[in-house]
């Protein structure tokens, strides 16, 4: 490694803070957006519903095509040979994290409330939304929250150590769901008490890559991981898995 190499690799850091920050922030933003908390189009004025819609779809299917192309293991072989692999998952959560802004900001109101459940106590009523989203962040801490945001392959290669890919482990909700983060938004986002036509669409638009990205997923870790994956996607339910009669 040249000297030059050496003095960029503190930055690599700095970098992957940035993208952990803007990453966040999206996240965040789609959140606010269900929770009515951010507007989506940012006050836009509402328009013809139909080409407002496919406005909408094309907007969030950025970030549908954003996560399964990078997040695709040649594609990461790709990037790798033309960057620093350190950076490599940085540059996805950037990307996770620019779309949203990006889509929220230019999203095409439509006006409509889909469904509003009112009742004495705005805790219980909020409070399967919220669960969803915590089960959510819970979920990133099971399986090592800061590689997953790209901050831990950064900070390894600031301080010259080498990066070694982590073990699959079934922690915590990982024993009886493959796929928890997905659980968590899909709660986050059906489980809303007022519900508008802008955030049914954003739910409907968001849950169903859900399921899209699950498939490609899935097929990656068969991939990788081979009998044992299969094993464990055997026993383990993709959302919840099912008490099983035992036969005596």
């Amino acid at each position: 490694m040249s000297h030059q190499e050496k003095e960029k690799k503190p930055l690599f850091f700095v970098y992957g803070l940035i993208a952990y920050a803007i990453g966040v922030t999206g996240l965040m933003g789609i959140i606010f957006a269900m929770a009515g908390l951010v507007p989506l189009g940012l006050g836009a004025e509402v328009g013809n519903a139909f080409p407002s819609v496919l406005i909408n779809v094309f907007l969030v299917g950025l970030f549908a095509v954003q996560h399964t192309i990078m997040a695709r293991p040649r594609f990461k072989e790709w990037v790798g040979k033309v960057i620093d692999p350190a950076v490599e998952r940085s540059h996805f959560v950037l990307g996770a994290g620019l779309i949203p802004i990006l889509f929220i900001s230019f999203w095409q109101p439509i006006d409509g409330v889909v469904w509003s459940v009112f009742n004495d106590f705005p805790v219980i009523r909020w409070l399967p939304f919220v669960a969803g989203w915590a089960y959510l962040f819970a979920s990133t801490f099971a399986i090592n929250h800061w590689d997953l945001f790209g901050l831990r392959q950064t900070w390894l290669a600031a301080r010259g150590v080498a990066y070694q890919k982590l073990v699959f482990k079934e922690n915590w909700m990982y024993r009886y769901s493959r796929h928890p983060i997905m659980l968590g938004a899909l709660m986050g986002f059906c489980l809303v008490p007022e519900m508008s036509v802008n955030q049914a669409l954003l739910a409907v638009l968001m849950s169903t890559y859900v399921f899209v990205g699950i498939r490609f997923e899935e097929r990656d870790l068969l991939r990788e991981f081979g009998d044992s994956y299969q094993k464990y996607r055997d026993r383990v339910g993709m959302f919840v898995s099912l008490p099983r009669n035992k036969s005596h």
